[in-house]
């Protein structure tokens, strides 16, 4: 197992966790999705072959912990070959799905290939509302796959991403998440890269919507602490500072993205003018400590002003890089979430816009495409 190494004055640990994006395949089109508005094709994908040497790669780093996900990574035809691999290497693994294409024989044989926890994703506590925000009639089959879970003896997760058109419906998703049995919850706002932040004006809740949910769930969780795990992130534009970059850039895990570029955060590969290197190329080891990417960010030294002055520094690093590039075009800005950053104007004037809009329409959001024949909604 790897140790701890110092580059450029800077300690660097080992990464805990992966996430191994498979595939942009996916049959949901959610307007929130994190996946790159340029996707990689099919074509493009690494092979088995490929994965199956990263993921030695990562336990030789010192990986723990591997996120299977997507797009769909159902539809990664040798899934079930992965899943293998990673828990003969004694990495814990855990598949990160829209649910579709889980039937109770896929449950079965990716139980049997060690998959210890599945967690589905759903759109909001009732199926219209859910059909609508994916763009896809998915409710019901989701609500099959929690029952394939279940019945295989995975774990099971239920994953929700919240925003102005379903927060209104908490108290519904976490009955849901107890009527489905799951044992953790995760309410994760949406947080605005690529496809949220073409929807940002459509997906922003209010101030009063996030008071009223905050209410909801610190409720919730103090009724269910004994019997269910709830996980809630507020979203950045309502919080009083920045959250650190993934934990800090190139500090915490890595993300392997479909064609092989690894980047310090899964949206990091929307930064222009950053160069990523690629694991068809390069070893995972060479580029966790030695590539320019990972370490362009990592320490103080780099920090801009207000940041390298500020007490705070320790905690947030200067935020988030890739939200820092998506509002101002520099990826050495101060994050504007912060309320000291010389662009924090930029996150008032969406929260205001935010608070004196009345609701948006579906037909006005720009939903999540990726070119799919329609037999390949059928996952394998």
């Amino acid at each position: 197992m790897s140790k701890s190494i110092i580059k450029n004055n800077n300690v660097v640990q080992p990464p805990y966790s992966l996430l191994a994006e498979l595939t942009h395949r996916c049959p949901l089109h959610c307007p929130y999705c994190s996946n790159p508005i340029e996707m990689t094709s099919e074509a493009m994908e690494l092979t088995a072959e490929d994965w199956c040497r990263v993921l030695s790669e990562a336990a030789d780093l010192g990986v723990v912990e591997v996120h299977f996900s997507g797009g769909e990574p159902l539809f990664y035809e040798k899934l079930d070959a992965l899943i293998h691999h990673a828990t003969s290497l004694e990495i814990y693994t855990n598949l990160i799905t829209s649910g579709i294409g889980l039937t109770t024989e896929k449950a079965a044989r990716l139980k049997e290939a060690g998959l210890a926890n599945a967690q589905v994703s759903f759109q909001a506590g009732e199926a219209k509302l859910s059909d609508m925000v994916g763009g896809y009639k998915a409710f019901e089959k989701k609500r099959e796959a929690v029952n394939a879970v279940k019945k295989s003896g995975i774990h099971l997760t239920l994953n929700v991403v919240l925003h102005k058109l379903n927060l209104d419906d908490l108290h519904g998703i976490i009955m849901l998440a107890e009527e489905l049995g799951a044992e953790r919850l995760e309410l994760a706002n949406t947080q605005y890269y690529n496809w949220a932040l073409l929807n940002r004006e459509q997906l922003l809740p209010s101030r009063e919507q996030i008071e009223r949910a905050s209410e909801i769930y610190e409720a919730a969780k103090a009724r269910l602490q004994k019997k269910m795990e709830i996980i809630w992130v507020i979203p950045d534009y309502y919080a009083q500072a920045p959250k650190p970059c993934m934990g800090g850039w190139g500090t915490i895990g890595l993300t392997v993205a479909p064609n092989g570029v690894v980047l310090p955060c899964p949206t990091a590969g929307m930064i222009k003018g950053l160069s990523f290197e690629n694991v068809r190329e390069s070893s995972l080891q060479h580029i966790w400590y030695d590539s320019d990417s990972f370490n362009q960010f990592r320490g103080e030294a780099w920090l801009p002003e207000p940041c390298f002055s500020c007490d705070q520094r320790h905690k947030d690093g200067g935020g988030c890089r890739c939200q820092a590039y998506a509002l101002t075009g520099d990826v050495y800005a101060t994050d504007p979430v912060c309320q000291w950053a010389p662009k924090h104007h930029l996150i008032e004037k969406a929260v205001q816009n935010a608070n004196k809009k009345p609701m948006i329409q579906s037909s006005s959001m720009i939903y999540r495409r990726h070119h799919l024949d329609e037999t390949a909604l059928k996952a394998p």
